[in-house]
């Protein structure tokens, strides 16, 4: 099965966002697959000094957009490549090597003239280097076709928006034992951070505030002088995730001495269906020609570049990739046979699209 051979070439190139290399090496490997698949030049453009791989049009009225970064450091995975029948393991299979192959498998029989597959290399962390190409190229096309992983072949029709902050407490070290009133506690400063930050989340509107990473201190006997806190944010609401970023912006120190400076902000707006149900619709159209049941779709709270484009303006449909599970968890998998499934779909979905 060529598919399955061309995704276990991506899967064991492990690319790691932070790894520029790696990222470098993935999109020259996928240029080369696409070269094979598809009797088409792709090519690896460099965007704010990272590659994005490229196939098709320039000025592309139909974007399959993807990545080929994962989560994963390289060797995470042991081995990097496993199948059991009709499932194979491997760090990105899901998220989303397997979604970038279906994309370029379902237009081998599409004239690109105004279609293109894109795939960026820093999805993963917020697409800080590519969110302004994914923006332009958004606002010019009439559809934008992401192929993050599907939720058991249903789409997404809704994704929370996020924001990503970092806040530093600066205190002042001294002995714990012998004078630890003449410190100023980062620790407990932080700490006092947290109880108000966590408080901010409105679970009836599904707005969650996490307090994650957490640094502060330097040996067990030391007053501690620094703390970094980092911070997730997710909602389906713009206006939350103003609300929010008011809120923490306007953090002010608890003790006396400690000074707080505050970093980030909002990165992805939330994807509303207002930019994805006229798509929906087209989408089960198509797969009543194919003589399938309706699709499905479902909200989920992770975001992706999806939301860039549909604040661009573009209608967007997402989760249109890989059929599996364990984004992100040692038990990343994919459907071998929902590959196949997934290409036909996509492929009569673009082909619709071209012909309004």
């Amino acid at each position: 099965m060529a598919i399955l051979d061309d995704l276990k070439t991506l899967v064991e190139c492990e690319s790691p966002t932070e790894d520029l290399v790696a990222c470098e090496k993935v999109a020259t490997i996928a240029t080369e697959i696409a070269k094979k698949v598809i009797n088409s030049n792709a090519k690896v453009i460099q965007e704010n000094g990272r590659p994005v791989f490229w196939l098709g049009s320039e000025t592309p009225k139909i974007v399959l957009l993807a990545h080929l970064d994962t989560v994963w450091p390289v060797g995470s995975f042991t081995p990097t490549w496993r199948t059991e029948g009709d499932v194979v393991y491997g760090p990105g299979t899901f998220d989303m090597k397997a979604g970038f192959l279906q994309g370029l498998y379902a237009l081998k029989d599409i004239n690109l003239e105004n279609v293109a597959l894109i795939a960026t290399t820093d999805e993963e962390v917020g697409s800080q280097t590519s969110r302004a190409l994914i923006e332009k190229v958004s606002s010019k096309a009439s559809a934008v076709l992401v192929l993050e992983s599907s939720i058991n072949g249903k789409v997404k029709t809704r994704r929370k928006g996020t924001a990503m902050y970092r806040i530093l407490v600066n205190g002042k070290a001294a002995h714990a034992g012998l004078e630890p009133e003449k410190g100023i506690n980062a620790t407990v400063e932080i700490a006092n951070q947290i109880a108000k930050i966590a408080s901010l989340e409105n679970k009836e509107l599904g707005t969650t505030v996490v307090p994650t990473t957490l640094v502060s201190g330097t040996t067990t006997n030391t007053v501690p002088a620094n703390a970094i806190l980092d911070i997730d944010v997710r909602s389906f609401s713009k206006s939350e995730l103003e609300r929010i970023d008011k809120e923490i912006k306007s953090l002010k120190p608890t003790l006396q001495g400690a000074t707080i400076a505050i970093t980030g902000g909002i990165n992805r707006p939330p994807l509303e269906e207002s930019s994805t149900m006229e798509l929906y619709a087209k989408l089960a159209a198509s797969a009543k020609k194919l003589g399938r049941p309706e699709v499905g779709h479902v909200a989920v709270g992770g975001a992706s570049d999806g939301n860039f484009a549909a604040a661009a303006g573009a209608k967007v449909l997402d989760g249109l990739g890989a059929i599996g599970d364990g984004a992100h968890a040692l038990n990343e998998q994919v459907s071998i046979s929902g590959m196949d499934s997934q290409i036909k779909l996509l492929n009569q979905f673009v082909k619709d699209l071209l012909s309004e």
